[in-house]
């Protein structure tokens, strides 16, 4: 049960950091292009994990190709859900993004289900009911907003492989995430996404290095929360819950970056919060809750219960 609280207790603040994501993104977008804003912190942070991933990697006592896997989880996971959601963003619109990406946690459970053998009992059904009620009620001015015409067909398409990407990283982390410690997951990873994005940020944006000397105060605010915070500790905390949770479960808790960015767009960007965006929020943390203690408690006693059949 410790293990189990202390888990939540580690993605709750995860999600919490990820919830920043969107506000420290708007506090850089006036002098910072999109490719650069996600190449530069996650450069940085490879930087300050290279030490740690080599004592690790030689701790291991692993070869080059023991961590070739990474190439492919970045290539085919990592990188389509970050250069594919940009790309997707510009031919469509916010609202339709916003809206496709309640569909991760679904994705990712159907990778669970095929690639892990995880299933979706009645609680992380209910749970995620839930929690798909109090998103939408959170996204309510998306949905209105929302345009799926075929003006915005290969934007939207865009996204939505973005977000099988996603879920196909989050999927194929989980099943490697025994053999490697959270400092060389998230090196491998980082390493692999600064090599593929920097032909577009040379390519599209190259005056960006250029800018950095005059980044104001707010600029630098967001890079730093973007490199420290979103890119190097959320990640570690991350990785290392994924060894004790479910793919399904840690996918589902994501609508909680929902909750809390609502409120923290609110504070710093000025934003109207709404009641109905209130009472979705609350939905949320309730889903999240259910998860937390009913699904883990299940989960607990079905292993004790297997325990008690393989030694009768």
């Amino acid at each position: 049960m410790k293990k189990a609280f202390f888990s939540w207790t580690i993605l709750f603040f995860c999600n919490l950091i990820w919830s920043f994501h969107f506000t420290c993104i708007k506090l850089t977008q006036d002098q910072v292009g999109p490719y650069f804003t996600v190449w530069l912190p996650m450069l940085l942070a490879t930087v300050f994990l290279a030490p740690y991933a080599w004592r690790d990697f030689r701790k291991g006592n692993k070869k080059l190709k023991d961590v070739l896997i990474f190439v492919q989880l970045a290539a085919i996971g990592a990188f389509p859900s970050q250069v594919l959601m940009t790309w997707g963003t510009q031919y469509s619109l916010a609202s339709n993004a916003a809206i496709l990406i309640l569909a991760l946690p679904v994705v990712t459970a159907v990778f669970a289900f095929f690639i892990l053998k995880e299933k979706m009992n009645r609680i992380r059904w209910i749970s995620f009911g839930i929690a798909i009620v109090g998103v939408l009620l959170c996204s309510t001015d998306d949905i209105r907003n929302m345009d799926m015409s075929s003006q915005y067909a290969m934007g939207n398409l865009l996204i939505f492989l973005a977000i099988l990407g996603n879920g196909y990283y989050n999927v194929g982390c989980k099943k490697v995430a025994e053999q490697y410690t959270e400092m060389e997951m998230v090196f491998y990873t980082y390493l692999v996404m600064a090599i593929l994005l920097a032909p577009l940020v040379w390519y599209y944006e190259p005056q960006m290095f250029s800018v950095i000397p005059h980044y104001t105060a707010q600029t630098w605010t967001g890079m730093i929360a973007l490199t420290l915070f979103h890119n190097f500790l959320s990640m570690l905390l991350f990785f290392k819950v994924l060894k004790y949770l479910d793919a399904t479960q840690v996918a589902l808790s994501n609508y909680l970056i929902t909750f809390m960015g609502l409120p923290i767009a609110a504070f710093v960007l000025g934003e109207t919060l709404k009641t109905q965006a209130i009472i979705g929020g609350v939905l949320v943390l309730v889903s999240t809750l259910i998860l937390t203690i009913v699904d883990s408690k299940a989960a607990r006693e079905k292993k004790q219960e297997e325990l008690v059949n393989a030694n009768p």
